[in-house]
């Protein structure tokens, strides 16, 4: 199964709200690359690398990054999926994202040569479908609840508040929320590494009344002390995020108990090896984790979807849905149902480019 192309095109998804913001930015559209592997049997693997600022990633750092890595890809056996990826390493520091679309459709490509779901390439399902946490933009409290009700009336049991900083905003925003959705509803809040430490332990301590069932990367990714206080101090769950951008740091998150919970995020760690990885890491240390925000194509979250139906120890709703604020993707196959993500049927990942045959 020798590999014959390697062929990438961008990805530009238009947001169904242009105002869509969080404490790191804001931006009407989200852009990404797609990857396509395919070999000399005829066929074919998809990979999704994402562009994404915070996380270090540009259109055009992509694009040079994915045209390094191509000779370390063509010509060579498409079920050398380990000798493959040390490879990349070897040819280029750093790079996750790229890395992660190389990753994602070789292990695409392996599970159609065997005729399995591409979780069967982790040890198999232990679930059939995840709930789905959607996530609200920062807007005012007014309206932030407002957009709450909706996504519950759209059968959401679980959502991800974004805050900025601002102790007494952000407290107002989760307390009008619970105010409109009602005690039923899980909440979480994220906020994108805006606060210190002090306003962090004011803050979710404040919040905690409201009844939040985890805190994501409240203090600065650099601040690793300051990340290991606020955990000590809170009774939320604290969830690692921007600070757990490789296996590395998730290790030490993990080895130092600096947190409760990882979120584990398939282009930041550089594909679905790494990220299986960093998963076990998790379990030994006995440290919770889900999948993290997948935001960008349905390619990107049934990737996600696969890994999190195979791993254990998930055990709360995943950032998998986002999707479904986006308009103009390239896949198909995949769609949230009453709040939750199943499993596609077929081999390989189970979604596909608009018009290719089921």
């Amino acid at each position: 199964m020798k590999i014959v192309a390697f062929d990438t095109q961008v990805s530009v998804m238009r947001k169904d709200d242009p105002t869509w913001k969080f404490a790191l930015g804001a931006s009407p559209i989200i852009e990404g690359h797609i990857l396509r592997i395919a070999t000399d049997d005829g066929l074919e693997g998809f990979g999704y690398a994402s562009t994404t600022a915070h996380m270090g990633s540009l259109t055009g750092a992509l694009d040079a990054e994915l045209e390094h890595l191509k000779s370390s890809v063509l010509g060579r056996d498409a079920d050398e999926i380990e000798s493959i990826l040390t490879g990349l390493d070897r040819a280029m520091r750093g790079a996750p994202q790229a890395k992660a679309a190389i990753d994602c459709a070789l292990h695409e490509l392996k599970a159609k040569r065997l005729g399995i779901p591409l979780c069967g390439l982790f040890g198999g399902k232990v679930r059939d479908r995840v709930p789905i946490l959607r996530i609200l933009a920062i807007k005012t409290p007014a309206e932030m609840a407002a957009q709450a009700r909706k996504l519950v009336d759209a059968g959401y049991a679980y959502l991800k508040i974004k805050v900025h900083g601002d102790v007494a905003e952000d407290v107002a925003r989760v307390a009008a929320i619970r105010a409109e959705v009602g005690e039923g509803v899980h909440l979480t809040i994220d906020a994108n590494q805006s606060y210190t430490p002090k306003d962090a332990i004011t803050a979710l301590n404040a919040m905690a009344k409201h009844v939040i069932d985890l805190a994501e990367q409240p203090v600065p990714v650099e601040d690793f002390a300051g990340l290991a206080l606020v955990t000590r101090n809170v009774p939320i769950v604290i969830e690692a995020d921007e600070a757990a951008g490789s296996i590395h740091e998730i290790y030490r998150l993990v080895t130092e108990r600096a947190v409760d919970a990882v979120s584990l995020k398939i282009p930041k760690l550089g594909g679905l090896r790494n990220t299986l990885a960093a998963a076990r890491v998790c379990e030994a240390g006995e440290i919770k984790y889900r999948m993290g925000a997948a935001v960008g194509s349905r390619l990107l979250a049934a990737h996600g979807l696969h890994m999190a139906c195979a791993l254990p120890r998930v055990d709360y709703a995943c950032e998998l849905g986002e999707f479904a604020r986006l308009m103009d993707d390239p896949f198909e196959g995949l769609e949230v149902k009453n709040g939750f993500l199943e499993l596609p049927a077929g081999a390989g990942s189970g979604v596909r480019p608009i018009g290719a045959k089921a």
